[in-house]
C-alpha cells in the first residue's frame, strides 16, 4: 500500500501531496437522504475511505457498512489524491459524514469547523486506546478523530549480510554508515530508504534520533534549530554521500520489493510489509528502530493512524457518530480483523495486541515493543506549513551542503511564524 502509507507519515517528513485533484467518480459525496415521509426509512450516510493497497479492504469495509442496523452506509474509496478530493468536498454540502484521515484532523480541519467533536462516542473507552495515538487526537482535551488501527516504520535488515562481515545490528547513525557501507556489494546495496535518499521519509526521525523535539511543549516555538540536530544531519549527509547508500530502487521506501529483491541488505520501511518480508527471507530478517545520532541522541520509530472523523455540517451528526462508535470503538472483533488480515499492523487498543498474531512472536514483536520503547508522532501543531519549511531546509543541507545553522534557522522562524497564525 505504498500511496497511503506514505500518505500517513507525510506530515511528519515534511512533504506535502503532489499531485492534481481528480474526479472520484460518480459515487461522492454525501448521499441523498431518504424521501420525507417514507415508511420505516433509514437514514443514509457517506463513508469515505483511502484506496487500500491490501487485497480485500475494501470489499470488508462495505460488508461492514452494510452490518450496521441504524443506517444506510454508503461507502466510498477514493482511488487516488484523496487528502485533495477530501479537502474539496469539505468545502462543499457535499461532504461525507464519515472519513477517515491520516493521524486524525489537521489542526486547521479543527479550527475551521469541518469536523465535530467526537468525545461522547469514544466515552468511557478513552484510557482503552494508545495513549500517544490517542493524544495526537486531542485538541482541548476534546477528541476529534478514533484511531482505526496503527501502523508503524522500522529499519529491516538482512542478518547473513552482517554476520558474514562480523557486524552487529546498528545502533547508532555512526554505525548504520560504517554498516550499509561495509555490507554494499555490486550486486546489493547497503541501505535504501526512497528514491530520494530519504531525505523525505526520515525529516522528523533525525530531529527526535538527535534527542530534540520539532516544538516545545506550549507548542508555541519551534526546537529543532540545535547544535544537535546539526550533528545528527552532518552525520546524514555522510551516509547520503556514502557508497552504501541506495538512491534508485525498483519502488520507493514504503514498498519493501527492494529488500525483498536483495537490492539491498538493509531497507527503510513500513511494518504493513512484514508478512512479505519473511516469506521472502524468513529467519534471515531483522528489525530494528532507526538509530539514535551519537552517545546522546535516541532510537526511534515513528507511528501513525488512520482515523475515522466526522464531518461538523453532516445532516445526521448523531447518526454519524453512532455509527463511528459502533464500528470502531464498540467493535473489538472487527479492530482486530482490520489489524491482522490486512498487511501487519497493531490494534489502537493495547488490550487487543495479544489477538494480533503477525505480531506475537519473532520479528513482529520486536516491532511491536519499539512503538512502547522507541514510539513517536508528529505533533498536532507541526502542520504542513511547518514540515514543508523544515523539509526544504533539510533537503539544502543534505544534498547541496548548505549551512546547517542558516537554514534551519531560516525553517524555526518559519515554523514560528506558522505556530503563531495556529494559536491566534
Amino acid at each position: 500500500m505504498a500511496l497511503s502509507r506514505r500518505t500517513l507519515f507525510t506530515v511528519g517528513g515534511g512533504l506535502t501531496a503532489t499531485a492534481a485533484l481528480t474526479a472520484c467518480g460518480s459515487n461522492t459525496g454525501r448521499s441523498a437522504a431518504p424521501t420525507a415521509g417514507a415508511s420505516g426509512a433509514q437514514p443514509t450516510i457517506a463513508s469515505w475511505y483511502h484506496k487500500y493497497g491490501e487485497e480485500g479492504v475494501e470489499e470488508t469495509l462495505k460488508q461492514w457498512a452494510a452490518d450496521y442496523p441504524s443506517a444506510t452506509v454508503d461507502v466510498t474509496v477514493v482511488p487516488a489524491d484523496y487528502e485533495k478530493a477530501l479537502a474539496a468536498a469539505l468545502l462543499t454540502p457535499t461532504a461525507p459524514d464519515v472519513f477517515e484521515y491520516a493521524n486524525g484532523p489537521t489542526l486547521d480541519m479543527i479550527k475551521a469547523g469541518q469536523v465535530a467533536d467526537v468525545t461522547d462516542a469514544v466515552g468511557t473507552a478513552r484510557s482503552q486506546f494508545t495513549p500517544t495515538v490517542l493524544a495526537r487526537m486531542t485538541y482541548q482535551d476534546k477528541i476529534w478523530a478514533v484511531p482505526q488501527t496503527v501502523d508503524m516504520q522500522l529499519l529491516y535488515y538482512r542478518k547473513s549480510a552482517l554476520a558474514a562481515k562480523n557486524l552487529q545490528p546498528p545502533a547508532t547513525l555512526e554505525e548504520l554508515t560504517h554498516v550499509a557501507n561495509s555490507v554494499a556489494t555490486p550486486e546489493m546495496g547497503g541501505f535504501f530508504a526512497g528514491q530520494d535518499g530519504g531525505v523525505g521519509v526520515l525529516g522528523l526521525l533525525l530531529i527526535w534520533a538527535a534527542g530534540l523535539s520539532e516544538i516545545n511543549a506550549t507548542n508555541t516555538a519551534a526546537t529543532f534549530n540545535d547544535p544537535a540536530l546539526y550533528s545528527c544531519v552532518a552525520q546524514y549527509k555522510t551516509l547520503f554521500d556514502s557508497p552504501g547508500m541506495v538512491k534508485s530502487a525498483s519502488a520507493d521506501w514504503s514498498d519493501a520489493s527492494p529488500f525483498i529483491n536483495g537490492e539491498t541488505a538493509m531497507q527503510w520501511g513500513g511494518l504493513w510489509d512484514l508478512t512479505k518480508v519473511l516469506a521472502a527471507h524468513g529467519d534471515d530478517v531483522g528489525v530494528l528502530p532507526f538509530p539514535a545520532s551519537g552517545t546522546t541522541g535516541t532510537k526511534v520509530v515513528p507511528f501513525g493512524a488512520y482515523s475515522a472523523c466526522v464531518s461538523a455540517q453532516s445532516p445526521h451528526l448523531t447518526v454519524a457518530k453512532n455509527f463511528v462508535k459502533w464500528l470502531w470503538v464498540d467493535s473489538d472483533d472487527r479492530q482486530v480483523e482490520f489489524s491482522n488480515s490486512f498487511g501487519v499492523h497493531l490494534p489502537a487498543k493495547p488490550a487487543l495486541l495479544p489477538r494480533a498474531t503477525k505480531v506475537a512472536d519473532g520479528a513482529g514483536k520486536d516491532a511491536a515493543s519499539f512503538v512502547t520503547d522507541f514510539g513517536r508522532a508528529n505533533a498536532l501543531f507541526w502542520t504542513s506549513g511547518s514540515g514543508d519549511a523544515y523539509a526544504a531546509a533539510l533537503s539544502n543541507v543534505v544534498k547541496n551542503g548548505a549551512d546547517p545553522a542558516a537554514e534551519f534557522g531560516a525553517a524555526a522562524t518559519k515554523v514560528n511564524a506558522e505556530l503563531a497564525r495556529v494559536n491566534a
